[in-house]
């Protein structure tokens, strides 16, 4: 009898959701392919789900399938080769004394607060601003794969909280929140790198960073990571930096 471990892909059911608004280009309707059911989905089977583009959102696996777009490139980036710019070198120095500690999926008051403040500040009006505790927690603490939370603390103070999915090939970066009342912070840019480092240390190949959208503000940066693959046509490419 095989194990749950050797579940192929074969195993799941994929269907279509029936469009809805776009979260990043506007005007355009938007659809997802769905794998079900998530039950069987553990971390060798999402491994090769994310190599063909899919991702997750609590436990919820999917990938865009849109009627008539394109736009959204399942990305990675090369962590051994990878090489910082200037930009990203200065932000690793502004932000390396920050003491980052490693947990399982868990709860504390204070994550939600910290959460409630970056939504309200980096995403107003963008739905999850509102969200109460229920929702936060389905969201960001629910996952039937292997799932780190990562604290960022500066003596002591919460900075940031990032929820990455460890893979067979590399890290998945799930979703970060950090302060957003730190004048002239690089939260961001610092954690990505920190996962790069992360990602070189348990000698892995890449940190995938979810969809680049070469046309959305939000989503166009990061190809910054150097060097990095998309998945365009069903195979990994090299894409070039966003000038």
């Amino acid at each position: 009898m095989s194990s749950l471990n050797d579940i192929p892909i074969t195993a799941l059911n994929f269907y279509l959701t029936a469009p809805y608004p776009c979260s990043y280009l506007p005007h355009l309707q938007a659809r997802s392919q769905v794998a079900t059911p998530t039950f069987l989905i553990n971390t060798q089977l999402y491994s090769e789900l994310v190599r063909h583009g899919f991702r997750r959102s609590s436990t919820y696996i999917y990938r865009p399938r849109c009627d008539t777009c394109s736009a959204c490139v399942q990305m990675r980036v090369l962590a051994k080769s990878f090489i910082p710019n200037r930009s990203q070198r200065r932000a690793w120095a502004q932000h390396v004394m920050l003491d980052a500690t490693l947990h399982p999926l868990q709860d504390k008051s204070e994550y939600y607060d910290l959460y409630q403040r970056y939504q309200r500040a980096r995403h107003p009006d963008g739905g999850m601003d509102n969200d109460d505790r229920d929702a936060y927690q389905t969201f960001l603490l629910q996952s039937h794969v292997d799932t780190l939370l990562v604290e960022f603390r500066d003596e002591g103070v919460l900075r940031m909280i990032s929820v990455i999915d460890l893979l067979s090939d590399g890290l998945s970066s799930v979703y970060t929140f950090f302060d957003p009342d730190i004048p002239r912070a690089r939260f961001g840019v610092y954690n990505v790198l920190w996962q790069i480092e992360l990602c070189r240390k348990l000698e892995l190949k890449y940190v995938y960073l979810g969809y680049w959208i070469e046309n959305s503000r939000k989503m166009s940066y990061k190809t910054q990571y150097q060097p990095a693959e998309g998945l365009q046509n069903g195979l990994w490419t090299k894409l070039a930096a966003s000038s």
